[in-house]
């Protein structure tokens, strides 16, 4: 029987890239020059620091176009409220990785609703689909695509 895996990933060196690129645009831009800030990845957790609010959004920026330079999709990002002191200002920024149980059951609910004859299935942080006719599966992923889910969907593990 026909499968696939729906997932959500995300190049972690990729990540790693895009972070250190921006890094060495913070170095050159004039309207950074002598304020520390700067960009601190750990795991998958990118921390903005800054002197004030307005070059954080400015570094998020920053940070976009890198990760859209390299391909990686920033629909991964979740921007967490920063976080003001007096003379500092930092923001966190998780790369997110995996389909939670919430999407997760958006998207069995909405392959559903089609009355397509495939079986959808949570299986951790991956939906598995799976169905008798090859042309059903490629309708599901049609529709996957074109749902608003917002986050970056693969399709990966196709086995007929």
């Amino acid at each position: 029987m026909p499968s696939f895996d729906v997932v959500s990933e995300v190049d972690m060196h990729e990540v790693t890239n895009a972070v250190d690129q921006a890094n060495r645009e913070l170095g050159t831009r004039f309207d950074f020059k002598n304020t520390n800030a700067k960009f601190v990845l750990e795991g998958n957790e990118v921390t903005m620091k800054a002197p004030d609010e307005l070059q954080l959004k400015q570094m998020f920026d920053i940070l976009t176009a890198r990760f859209a330079s390299r391909k990686v999709d920033n629909r991964c990002l979740d921007l967490k409220p920063p976080q003001v002191n007096v003379g500092d200002s930092h923001q966190l920024v998780t790369v997110r990785s995996g389909i939670d149980s919430e999407i997760a059951k958006k998207i069995v609910k909405r392959i559903k609703t089609e009355k397509l004859k495939v079986q959808a299935a949570i299986q951790g942080e991956k939906v598995r689909v799976s169905g008798k006719k090859r042309d059903d599966l490629q309708k599901v992923i049609g529709l996957l695509e074109e749902a608003d889910l917002n986050i970056p969907l693969q399709f990966e593990n196709y086995r007929d």
